[in-house]
């Protein structure tokens, strides 16, 4: 039994105001929550992302363009392709030592995979009916797998990229501290 266009439509909505919104409120939180973009990028520096503040104002400016695009349905594997990068990097550097649970010391990294794998099913989704994508007829050259390949390979190879040349995690001592 196939899908109707309608429930796909619901879907997407659903999933992009629920990842759009996160993202917002995310990249919010790194520029004007607790200690705004300096203390990110002290943060960032901790987990080995150097320079500190540029990658800050990179995930900040990453996380609140994305979900923006998401919000708005536009460019919505570009979008989704986003919110894969940021996460797939706060899975590496920050989630993946602390297993799989969030609510384990330094969280585990549950979170961030599954916003990883809905922002997958978004892309592969496409923006919907609301959706600026359908208002300007982009909506079916971007959904199914072409939207999913967009997603997953431009957000995987955005993160690994940026993984491979700027993140220097502190080296551990032996006795496991770091050096």
């Amino acid at each position: 039994m196939a899908v109707d266009a309608a429930g796909a439509d619901i879907a997407s909505l659903i999933l992009r105001v629920s990842v759009g919104g996160t993202l917002v409120a995310h990249g919010w939180n790194h520029a004007f929550g607790g200690g705004g973009i300096e203390g990110t990028a002290g943060w960032f520096e901790s987990m080995g992302l150097r320079p500190g503040r540029l990658h800050a104002l990179m995930a900040t400016g990453t996380e609140l363009g994305a979900g923006v695009l998401l919000l708005l349905g536009l460019l919505t594997p570009l979008a989704a392709a986003g919110a894969v990068g940021t996460m797939a990097v706060a899975f590496i550097t920050a989630h993946l030592r602390n297993g799989f649970f969030i609510f384990r010391p330094g969280q585990g990294y549950e979170y961030v995979v599954m916003i990883i794998l809905v922002a997958c099913a978004l892309g592969a989704l496409g923006g919907g009916a609301v959706s600026l994508d359908r208002a300007l007829g982009v909506s079916d050259d971007l959904a199914g797998w072409p939207g999913f390949a967009i997603t997953a390979l431009a957000g995987g190879a955005g993160a690994a990229l940026l993984l491979a040349v700027f993140w220097r995690p502190a080296a551990k001592a032996e006795d496991g501290s770091a050096a």
